[in-house]
C-alpha cells in the first residue's frame, strides 16, 4: 500500500521524490533482505566472488556504432561488437564493416558460436586457470538461494501481472487500496499510423495546451509509448478522451486513450521499477541471474504456455512501448546472456511462433518494439538453429506461418496481388520480416548431417516447394493489341516477394549441396512439383510439327505474343541451380542411377523459361508497346542485378540443361517456332530473301530485332560457361569475369563495381579476393574517387555479347575497347574469347554450333548481307552471325590442342562451313560467301571481322594438315597470338559522322585564320595607342621613378608624410559596365559605377562563440572587442555595374519576385525581401552595391608637405587635444541651444579653438550625387545586416559599421593568407582585390553622407581612447578594444575633422601618428596578456617598465619580444594591407614572398625595432597604462558541449559543439519561427552561416539563415577513396586532409552562402527542403 502513496499524486508523471522515496521505502528493503546485511557490503561481496560471463552483452543504443568482420571471421552477418570490444580485437587489422544500430541487439563478443575466429576481445578473454565450470550457485549460502528465489518470484509475478493488467480501474485482489480517491489520469498510448502533427493538433484542442505542451507530450508518448495527458476526476478526463477519439477518427482508427485510476497507474509505474531493479541486481552475480532464470521459465499450474516468461511474450502486442523495452531489456540481460536458458528460452519462443508473429502482425508497433525481433539473437546460433529445426520443426513452421498469411490466390492457386489494399500491403510488409526468420535460421551451413536433420530440412524443403508452386506463373501478362491498356497492374508486390527469396533460394541450394542424399531427394521433389504444375501442359495446344534442313520435330503451337505468360517461375529456376549443382558435386556422373534423369522431358523443362526469354525480346522489338510501363520495369528488375541470379541467369542454365539433353536440330527449331521466326527460315528459298517488298515496315524491324535476339540467345546458351557445374570453373572465375566486363565499359569506383555484382546473404560480393588480379587503384584528388583500371592483359578475356551488358553497355564496351586497340595500333577485331570448357553433363551443347539448323540460319544470314540492306537485314544480325561463326572457329582450335595427344576430333567447324548446299539449290558455302563479302563495300565495319575469320580458317587447316603429317607436338604454337587481334564496328554512318567532323574542321582553320590576320592588321594601324596602353599598365615601372618625391628616397611608404603619391596617369581608372558595356572612367563627379557586393555578419575571426548577441537597438559598436566575436564581412564577386544600370536591373528581379510569389510559394535561392540578388554575370549571390571610387587627392602640394616641418608627436598631439577640446564644447553648445535655447550655459566653459581650426567650416561634398547616393545605400546596407535593424540612414551608427566591416574584411583575408601560406600582397584573387579597394576607399568618403557632427563626436570618442580625456564618458579599457579596427576607425574618421583645420597641417602626419599610437597600444595589450603571474600584482606601468628594462637580459626578454612580434604581426600585416588600399601606394617586392618583418615596418614606416617608438615617446605614453589597472581578458576558445549522444547527432564544424537535429525534442523558437537546433546554432555560433557534419549520415550541411542550405560531400573518405553519404556501404572512413581544408577554406572566405546559393540554382530539389527544421 506503499506504491499508490509515492507515485502518481499529481498531474506530472514522474517528480522528483518518486525517485527518492522510492528506493528508500521499496527497493532497499528487498536489498537488505536479500542479503542479509547492509546491501552495499552484500552487493559487494556477491560481486567480487562472482565469475564474470565471457559474453559482453552490451545492449546498442539507438545509432551506436557497431562493427562487423568483413573476412570470414564471423558465422554470420549478424555478429557484431561494440565499440570497446571491436578496439581490444583481432578484427580491428581486418577489413570491417561500421554500422550505426538501430536499436536492440547486442555485441556477441566472447560468443564462440557467432565467431570462427577470434571471438574473444581482451577484456572477455577467458580465465585459462579456471577452467572448472562449476555451477555458480555453489558461492551462495543456501538461506540467500531461499530468500532470493522467494524475492525473485514475488516481484516477477507482481511486474508481469501489473503489466498485462487489462482493467483501468481496478486492481488485482489484495492490492487494492484502503481508500479510493477519484482521481484518474487520461493516457495517450502511441501508434505508428498518426503523425506527430495531427497528435500535436489533436492535443491541443483536447486539453487546450500550447503548442509547446503538445510537442513534449507527443515527443514523450513516441518515446514511451504512453504519457498522461490529464490528472483529475473521471469526468474531467473522460471529457478529454472524447474529444481525442473523435478529432482522430475520421481518416484513420482514433488514437488509443484510456481514463486510468491513478492507483492502477501507480502500480504499472511500480512494476516498470522493479524490473529494472531486477535487471541492476542481476548484474552482480550470475548466480542471481540463474535464479531469475529459473523462476521466469518455471512453469506455473495451468501446464503450457504458462510461465511467467511465456505470459509475458503472448501479452507482448498488448503493451506499450516503454514497458516492452524494460521487459526486453531484462530477457536480453538475463535468458540471453546464460546459454543453458537460451536454449530453454528458444523452445519456448519457437512453440510460440505462430502466435507471436500473427500478434505482431496485427500490432502496429515497428518491429523493433516487438518480442519476435528477438528471433535474430536465437536463429543465428548455429547449434540452436538446427535443434529447432530438428525438434521443433522450425523451418516448416517459418513457413506455414508466412503462407497462412498471404491468403489471396487466384483460380489456380497462385498468389495473387491484383487489387492489393492499403491493409493488406501493410500486412504483407509485416509479413516479410517472417522471411527474414527464415534467413536467420538457414545462413550457416551444416557441416555434418544427421538423418534427423536430413529429414526436417526435406520437410522444410518440401513446404517451400509448395510456397513456389503458389508464385510458378503468378501476374501473368497477355499482349494489349489494339488500344493500350487502361490500368497499369499491380507488379511491385510480385517483384519484392521475389527480392526477398532470392538469398533464400540460393541458401536452399547451398544446404543441398552439402549433402549428396539431400540433394538427391530435393531433385526429385522439385522435379515432381515442377510437372505437376505442368501437368496442364498440352490442353488445348495443339501439337504440330517442325521441319528444316532434313530434321524434324513434334512440338505444340503456342505463340507468346497471344497467350499468357508469366515471368515468375521460381519452381524452373530452383531446378536448373539443382541441375547445376548434379553437375557440380558430381552426384550425376556416381550415382546416375538413383537420379530420374531418363524420365526428363527438355521439351518440358525450356518450355517456361524460353517463353520468358522471347517475351524479353519481344518488348525488346517493341510489341508489348501498349502494355504500358509495369512490364517494362518487370523486365528492368529480370535482369537487374538484385534478381538476376535467381531469375535470368537461371533460366539461361534451364535452357542449357534442356539443349544438353535433346539433339540440337531439334532444340533450335523449337527455338525458332518460340520466337516466332520459324516461317522466315523454314521457306526453301530462305536465302533469297522471300520478298517482302509488299511486307508492313514495322513487322520487318521487328522482325530484324527478333532475329538479333534470337541469335544472341545462342551465343549465350554456348557461350555462358562461367557457372560452376555447367562450365569446369570455380565460383570466383565467374566474380573476375563480372569485374573485368563491367572495367571494360570505363573505369569504375569501388562502390559502382560493388552495385554492379550480385551480394550474398552475407551482403558480400567477393569481389576484394579478385579485384586486384584484373584491375589497378588510382587514387584520387581533392575532388572525384578513387577508380579501378582495367589491366591490359586482362582485356582478352571480353565478350561482346557478356550476357549481364545491357543494349547501352555493349556499345560503350566496344567503343571503348575498339578505341584502346586503335590507341595501341593492333587492329580494331573484337573476336569471341575463349572459354572454359564444359563440364561432362553440359559437353553436348558445343554441338549446337556445327549443327544443320544453325548453319543454315548462318548461311541465310551471310546470303541476305550479299546486296546493301533494304532495312531487310541489319548491321548488328550480321556482326552476331560473325561472331556465332567465330565462336566455332575458337571452339575447333581449343578442340585441336586438346585433343593433339588423342586424334579424336569429333567437332569439325571448318569442315562445315566450307561445304555447299545440296543438289537442287546449290547454294554456296558459307566460307565461300565470306570471301565473296570481304570485297562489298557496303560492309567496310565488318572487314576486319571476316579477315579474322578468314585468316583463322586458313591457320585451322594448316594445324590439320601438320597434325595429319607430322608428330602431334609441335602443332599448338602458333593459331593462339592471332586469334587475340579484334571484332566489328557499328554502321556506316560511322565513317559519314568521321567526314563531316573533318570538314568542320577545316571550316574553323580557315576563319580562325582570318581572324589572326584581321588583328595583326589592326595592331599594326595603331601602334601608338597599344604602346601607351602597355605603359599605363605597369605603374611601377614607369611612374614610380618619375612621380616619386625628391626627398625620398627609393623606399616605398604607404603612410605618413613621405608616403607614395599617385601620379596623374595612375589615377585614371576605365572599367566596362557589365549590363550596358558602356566604358567609364571613374571619377569624383562622374556618373556611379558599383561593384555587387554580399554583406554578412560573420563569426569566423570569432575566438569566444559564448558570447550573446547584442540587442540590436541599445548596442554601441563603436569599439570593437579583441575577441572579434561578431564582425560584418563584405565580399564581392568582382563584377561591375553603372548605378542606373543595377537599379533598373533589380527592379526588374522585385517585379519578377511578386509575380513568381503569387504562382508557387516556395523559396529560390536568394531572398528579394532583404535586398538580395544574383550578379546577372556569374549568379553570385549579392545583397547590395559598393560604389567605385578613385584615388582620393592629397591636400597640399607634395612640395610643401616635405618642406614644411611637420611637428613630432608630442606637438601634434597637444594641437589635436585642443581641437577636440574646442569641438566638445561647440558640441555641447549645440545640444545645450537645441534642449533650451539658452546660449550660454554656466557649465560649459568656451575653449576658443586653436587658429585655423574653423568650427562653423562646412565642407563642400566633392561627390555627384548618383555616387551620394550609392555611398548611403551601400552604407545602411551595411548597417541593416551588420546590426540585425531596420535601415535607418540618419542612425549614427551607419558610418561605424562601414568602418567595421572594412576592418573587418581585411583582418579575415589577412588571416586566409596566413593559413594559406602566401604572400602578403600579389597573390589574392581580383575580386577581392576589388573588393577591399573599393572597401577602404568607400571607407574614407563614407562620412560626407552623414552627419559632420556625428562623425566628429566619434573620432573624438576614439581618440579619448588613446589620449585619456577627462571629458570624455565610458571609455572602454585598452585590453577590450581590438586595436586594428580602433585604427581603421580613426584614420577614416579623421577626415571628418580634419577638414575644419587650415592650418597647413597634412593628414598624412595625422595617419602616421595614429598608427604609432595604436601600435604601442597594441603592444601594451599583448604585454597585459602575456605577462607572467607575479608581476601582475605590482602596478602596472611598474610592470611595463620592468618588461621593458629587462628587454636587455636575453632569457626571458627574448622570449618575450618573439612573444611581441608573434602578437603584432597579424595587426601590422592588416595594417599594411590597409593603407596600401587606402593610399594606393604600390607593394615593396619583398611583401610579395612570405617571410617580412622588416619590410613590413619599412613599408608601414615604423622602426623595425617597435619599442623604440616607447622610448622616443616615453612621457607621452605614461598615461596609457594607468588607466584600468587589472583588467585582463584572455580569450577562451569555445569548449566541446558533451550532448547526450544518442538523438540524430550534428556536429558544428565551427565550434566543435553537437547538437541534435531534425528532431522535436531540440527544436527553439527564433524570432517568431520554431526552427531546429542547427538553425538556431546557426545564429548563435554563425551569425546565420553554419558548417555542420551529420555524424551518422557522414553528410556535411552549410545552412543559411532560415530558408537555405545544402548538403556538400564530407571530408571523409574510405580506402577507395569514396565518400560514404549515409554510412550505406560501412567501410571504414578516414580524415581527408585536403578535402577538410577546401571546407575550412570556404569557411574563411565567407563563401558558404555563395556555395548554397549555386547549389540551390544547379539543383531544384533543394529549394523544396524544410532547412529551417534541422
Amino acid at each position: 500500500c506503499y506504491v499508490p502513496k509515492i507515485y502518481c499524486l499529481g498531474p506530472n508523471l514522474n517528480p522528483q521524490n518518486e525517485d527518492l522515496l522510492a528506493p528508500l521505502l521499496l527497493q532497499s528493503p528487498l536489498e537488505w533482505y536479500l542479503c542479509g546485511e547492509e546491501p552495499s557490503v552484500g552487493l559487494a561481496k556477491l560481486e567480487q566472488n562472482n565469475q564474470p560471463s565471457q559474453l559482453c552483452g552490451h545492449v546498442f543504443k539507438v545509432g551506436e556504432p557497431t562493427y562487423s568482420c568483413r573476412y570470414s571471421c564471423a558465422a554470420d552477418p549478424t555478429c557484431v561488437l561494440c565499440m570497446q570490444c571491436f578496439l581490444g580485437s583481432v578484427h580491428k587489422e581486418h577489413r570491417y564493416r561500421m554500422t550505426t544500430s538501430g536499436g536492440g541487439g547486442f555485441c556477441d563478443c566472447g560468443d564462440t558460436e557467432a565467431w570462427k575466429k577470434g571471438p574473444y576481445c581482451q577484456k572477455h578473454e577467458p580465465n585459462i586457470s579456471d577452467s572448472s565450470q562449476k555451477d555458480p550457485l555453489a558461492n551462495l549460502s543456501d538461506e540467500m538461494i531461499a530468500r532470493t528465489y522467494n524475492v525473485f518470484s514475488i516481484i516477477l509475478k507482481y511486474a508481469v501481472d501489473m503489466l498485462t493488467w487489462e482493467k483501468e480501474d481496478e486492481l488485482p485482489e489484495g492490492l487494492e487500496p484502503p481508500a479510493r480517491g477519484d482521481t484518474y489520469y487520461c493516457m495517450l498510448f502511441n501508434d505508428e499510423v498518426h503523425t506527430y502533427e495531427q497528435v500535436i493538433y489533436t492535443l491541443q484542442k483536447a486539453v487546450n495546451c500550447t503548442q509547446k505542451e503538445a510537442v513534449s507530450f507527443a515527443t514523450t508518448v513516441d518515446r514511451d509509448g504512453r504519457k498522461s495527458v490529464r490528472f483529475g476526476d473521471f469526468q474531467f478526463c473522460e471529457q478529454a478522451k472524447s474529444v481525442i477519439v473523435r478529432n482522430t477518427s475520421r481518416q484513420t482508427k482514433p488514437l488509443r486513450v484510456q481514463v486510468m485510476h491513478s492507483s492502477v497507474v501507480a502500480h504499472q509505474c511500480f512494476a516498470l521499477k522493479a524490473l529494472t531493479w531486477l535487471g541492476q541486481i542481476i548484474r552482480y552475480s550470475d548466480a542471481l541471474r540463474r535464479i531469475l532464470c529459473q523462476v521466469g521459465l518455471q512453469r506455473g499450474p495451468e501446464g503450457e504456455n504458462s510461465s511467467l516468461v511465456d505470459t509475458l511474450m503472448l501479452c507482448d502486442s498488448k503493451m506499450w512501448k516503454g514497458a516492452r523495452n524494460v521487459y526486453h531489456q531484462l530477457f536480453m540481460s538475463s535468458l540471453l546472456m546464460d546459454t543453458k536458458y537460451k536454449k530453454l528460452f528458444a523452445i519456448q519462443f519457437a512453440k510460440n511462433y505462430e502466435r507471436l508473429q500473427s500478434d505482431y502482425v496485427k500490432d502496429d508497433h515497428d518491429r523493433e518494439f516487438s518480442v519476435t525481433d528477438l528471433s535474430v539473437q536465437m536463429f543465428t546460433v548455429p547449434s540452436l538453429a538446427r535443434m529447432l529445426i530438428t525438434e521443433e520443426n522450425l523451418m516448416t513452421t517459418i513457413i506455414r506461418t508466412f503462407m497462412d498469411h498471404l491468403r489471396h490466390r487466384d483460380l489456380h492457386g497462385h498468389f495473387q496481388f491484383e487489387r492489393y489494399t492499403a491493409q493488406q500491403a501493410f500486412k504483407f510488409r509485416r509479413v516479410q520480416s517472417l522471411i527474414g526468420d527464415l534467413k536467420y535460421v538457414l545462413i550457416s551451413r551444416p557441416t555434418e548431417w544427421t538423418d534427423q536433420l536430413r529429414e526436417k530440412y526435406l520437410e522444410g524443403f518440401s513446404a517451400f516447394l509448395e510456397l513456389l508452386k503458389c508464385m510458378q506463373g503468378m501476374d501473368p501478362v497477355v499482349r494489349q493489341v489494339g488500344q493500350h491498356i487502361e490500368m497499369e497492374p499491380e507488379w511491385e508486390a510480385a517483384f519484392t516477394l521475389q527480392m526477398k527469396l532470392t538469398h533464400i533460394i540460393s541458401m536452399m541450394q547451398e544446404w543441398c549441396s552439402s549433402d549428396e542424399r539431400v540433394l538427391i531427394e530435393a531433385y526429385k521433389k522439385c522435379l515432381s512439383a515442377l510437372t505437376h504444375c505442368h501437368s496442364g501442359f498440352t490442353d488445348g495446344e495443339q501439337p504440330i510439327t517442325l521441319s528444316m534442313c532434313g530434321h524434324s520435330v513434334d512440338t505444340i503451337r503456342y505463340c507468346v505474343s497471344q497467350e499468357k505468360v508469366s515471368i515468375h517461375l521460381p519452381l524452373s529456376r530452383l531446378l536448373a541451380g539443382l541441375h547445376a549443382l548434379l553437375s557440380k558435386t558430381e552426384v550425376a556422373y556416381r550415382f546416375p542411377e538413383l537420379l530420374p534423369l531418363s524420365e526428363l522431358s527438355p521439351p518440358m523443362l525450356i518450355e517456361h523459361p524460353l517463353r520468358c526469354l522471347v517475351l524479353c525480346a519481344q518488348v525488346h522489338a517493341g510489341m508489348w508497346r501498349r502494355n504500358g510501363f509495369s512490364l517494362v520495369n518487370q523486365i528492368y528488375y529480370y535482369h537487374n542485378v538484385k534478381c538476376r541470379v535467381e531469375m535470368f541467369d537461371k533460366d539461361l542454365s534451364m535452357l542449357q540443361a534442356g539443349a544438353s539433353m535433346m539433339d540440337p536440330n531439334h532444340f533450335l527449331m523449337i527455338m525458332l517456332s518460340r520466337f516466332e521466326l520459324y516461317h522466315i527460315f523454314s521457306s526453301a528459298d530462305c536465302r533469297k530473301r522471300y520478298n517482302r517488298e509488299n511486307a508492313n515496315k514495322d513487322v520487318v524491324q521487328q522482325n530484324n530485332t527478333l532475329i538479333e535476339e534470337m541469335l544472341h540467345l545462342v551465343i549465350m546458351i554456348v557461350g555462358e560457361r562461367y557457372t560452376a557445374g555447367v562450365g569446369q570453373v570455380e565460383c570466383f572465375d565467374e566474380i573476375r569475369r563480372e569485374i573485368v566486363h563491367q572495367l571494360c565499359i570505363r573505369p569504375m569506383a569501388h562502390s559502382e563495381l560493388v552495385k554492379a555484382l550480385p551480394e550474398n546473404e552475407n551482403k558480400e560480393t567477393g569481389m576484394e579476393r579478385v579485384i586486384d588480379s584484373v584491375a589497378l587503384f588510382k587514387k584520387p584528388g581533392v575532388t572525384g574517387k578513387g577508380l579501378y583500371k582495367l589491366r591490359p592483359e586482362s582485356a582478352k578475356m571480353f565478350n561482346l555479347y557478356f550476357h549481364h551488358y545491357s543494349r547501352a553497355d555493349q556499345s560503350k564496351a566496344e567503343e571503348a575497347q575498339r578505341k584502346i586497340k586503335r590507341q595501341n595500333g593492333e587492329d580494331s577485331v573484337l573476336p569471341p574469347p575463349v572459354l572454359p570448357r564444359f563440364c561432362p553433363l553440359f559437353a553436348s551443347l558445343v554441338n549446337i554450333l556445327q549443327c544443320d539448323v544453325l548453319l543454315g540460319i548462318l548461311g541465310a544470314v551471310l546470303q541476305w548481307a550479299m546486296e546493301p540492306s533494304g532495312g531487310h537485314w541489319s548491321e548488328s544480325m550480321l556482326q552476331r552471325v560473325l561472331h556465332l561463326i567465330g565462336m566455332g572457329l575458337v571452339e575447333e582450335q581449343q578442340h585441336l590442342l586438346s585433343s593433339a595427344e588423342d586424334n579424336d576430333t569429333n567437332f569439325n567447324f571448318t569442315l562445315k562451313i566450307s561445304r555447299p548446299g545440296e543438289a537442287p539449290a546449290n547454294t554456296p558455302s558459307i566460307l565461300a560467301l565470306l570471301e565473296t563479302l570481304q570485297n562489298a563495300p557496303h560492309l567496310e565495319v565488318h572487314k576486319d571481322m571476316i579477315r579474322w575469320i578468314l585468316k583463322t580458317v586458313a591457320n585451322i587447316k594448316t594445324t590439320r594438315e601438320c597434325t595429319a603429317s607430322a608428330p602431334p607436338s609441335d602443332s599448338s604454337g602458333h593459331s593462339q597470338e592471332e586469334v587475340s587481334i579484334g571484332s566489328t564496328v557499328r554502321d556506316k554512318d560511322k565513317a559519314e559522322r568521321k567526314r563531316k567532323a573533318e570538314m568542320a574542321r577545316l571550316r574553323r582553320e580557315k576563319i580562325m585564320a582570318q581572324m589572326s590576320e584581321m588583328q595583326r592588321h589592326f595592331i599594326n594601324e595603331n601602334k601608338e595607342l597599344f604602346q601607351q596602353s602597355l605603359e599605363e599598365l605597369d605603374p611601377s615601372t614607369s611612374s614610380t621613378l618619375e612621380h616619386s618625391p625628391s626627398s625620398c628616397d627609393s623606399t616605398l611608404f604607404c603612410v605618413g608624410p613621405r608616403r607614395w603619391r599617385a601620379g596623374g596617369s595612375d589615377r585614371r581608372q576605365v572599367v566596362t559596365c557589365i549590363l550596358c558595356q558602356e566604358e567609364q572612367e571613374i571619377r569624383i563627379d562622374g556618373k556611379a559605377m558599383v561593384l555587387a557586393a554580399f554583406v554578412q555578419r560573420s563569426t569566423v575571426m570569432s575566438k569566444n562563440r559564448k558570447r550573446p548577441p547584442h540587442n540590436p537597438d541599445k548596442y554601441d559598436p563603436l569599439f570593437m572587442h579583441p575577441d572579434l566575436s561578431f564582425g560584418t564581412h563584405t565580399g564581392s564577386c568582382g563584377h561591375i555595374m553603372h548605378s542606373h544600370c543595377w537599379q533598373r536591373y533589380f527592379e526588374a528581379v522585385q517585379a519578377k519576385e511578386q509575380r513568381r510569389q503569387q504562382r508557387l510559394r516556395v523559396h529560390t535561392s536568394y531572398d528579394v525581401e532583404n535586398g538580395e540578388f544574383l550578379c546577372p554575370l556569374c549568379e553570385c549571390l549579392s545583397n547590395t552595391v559598393i560604389p567605385l571610387l578613385p584615388l582620393t587627392k592629397t591636400s597640399c602640394s607634395v612640395c610643401v608637405c616635405c618642406s614644411s616641418e611637420q611637428p613630432d608627436l608630442s606637438q601634434w598631439l597637444n594641437i589635436t587635444s585642443l581641437q577636440m577640446k574646442a569641438l566638445l564644447s561647440a558640441h555641447r553648445k549645440a545640444k545645450a541651444a537645441d534642449a533650451d535655447g539658452v546660449d550660454d550655459m554656466d557649465g560649459v566653459n568656451d575653449c576658443p579653438p586653436p587658429d585655423g581650426f574653423k568650427l562653423d567650416y562646412t565642407p563642400k561634398n566633392p561627390y555627384s550625387s548618383t555616387i551620394k547616393e550609392m555611398l548611403t545605400t551601400f552604407g545602411t546596407a551595411t548597417y541593416k545586416v551588420g546590426l540585425k535593424v531596420h535601415p535607418n540612414e540618419q542612425d549614427p551608427r551607419v558610418p561605424i559599421m562601414c568602418w567595421g566591416s572594412c576592418a573587418y574584411t581585411i583582418q579575415s583575408i589577412e588571416r586566409l593568407l596566413v593559413d594559406e601560406e602566401k604572400p602578403l600582397f600579389g597573390s589574392l584573387p581580383c575580386r577581392q582585390d576589388d573588393c577591399l579597394s573599393s572597401l577602404t576607399r568607400f571607407g574614407s568618403a563614407c562620412w560626407t553622407v552623414s552627419s559632420h557632427a556625428t562623425v566628429q563626436n566619434h573620432f573624438i570618442r576614439l581618440l579619448a581612447a588613446l589620449v585619456p580625456d577627462p571629458r570624455v564618458e565610458n571609455t572602454p579599457c585598452i585590453l577590450d578594444i581590438d586595436m586594428f579596427h580602433l585604427l581603421v576607425s580613426l584614420v577614416l574618421s579623421h577626415p571628418a575633422v580634419f577638414s575644419l583645420d587650415s592650418s597647413g597641417l597634412s593628414a598624412d602626419t595625422a595617419q602616421l601618428y595614429f598608427l604609432h599610437l595604436v601600435t604601442v597600444a597594441h603592444i601594451v595589450q599583448i604585454l597585459l596578456s602575456s605577462v607572467p603571474g607575479e608581476s601582475l600584482i605590482l602596478p602596472l606601468h611598474k610592470a611595463l617598465h620592468v618588461c621593458f628594462s629587462g628587454l636587455r637580459e636575453v632569457d626571458s626578454g627574448w622570449h618575450l619580444w618573439c612573444c611581441v612580434k608573434a602578437g603584432i604581426l597579424p595587426y601590422l600585416r592588416a595594417a599594411a594591407l590597409f593603407f596600401h588600399y587606402l593610399n594606393g601606394a604600390p607593394a615593396p617586392p619583398e611583401l610579395h614572398s612570405v617571410g617580412e618583418w622588416e619590410a613590413l615596418c619599412g613599408y608601414l614606416c615604423l622602426p623595425s625595432n617597435l619599442l623604440q617608438l616607447f622610448y622616443n615617446n616615453r612621457e607621452l605614453m605614461e598615461p596609457f597604462c594607468e588607466d584600468n589597472d587589472l583588467l585582463i581578458l584572455v580569450a577562451s576558445r569555445c569548449p566541446k558541449s558533451g550532448g547526450d549522444k544518442s538523438r540524430a547527432p550534428t556536429l558544428c564544424l565551427v565550434c566543435g559543439a553537437m547538437l541534435c537535429s531534425q528532431s522535436y525534442c531540440c527544436q527553439s523558437e527564433l524570432e517568431g519561427v520554431d526552427v531546429g537546433a542547427c538553425t538556431a546554432h546557426t545564429f548563435a555560433c554563425g551569425a546565420g552561416v553554419g558548417i555542420f557534419l551529420r555524424v551518422r549520415e557522414s553528410q556535411v550541411l552549410f545552412l543559411a539563415g532560415k530558408t537555405k542550405g545544402c548538403f556538400y560531400a564530407p571530408p571523409y573518405l574510405d580506402d577507395y577513396g569514396e565518400t560514404d553519404q549515409g554510412l550505406r556501404r560501412g567501410n571504414p572512413l578516414h580524415l581527408c586532409q585536403e578535402r577538410y581544408r577546401k571546407i575550412q577554406k570556404l569557411w574563411r572566405q565567407h563563401s558558404i552562402t555563395e556555395e548554397i546559393g549555386h547549389a540551390q540554382e544547379a539543383n531544384q530539389t533543394l529549394v523544396g527542403i524544410d532547412w529551417q527544421h534541422l
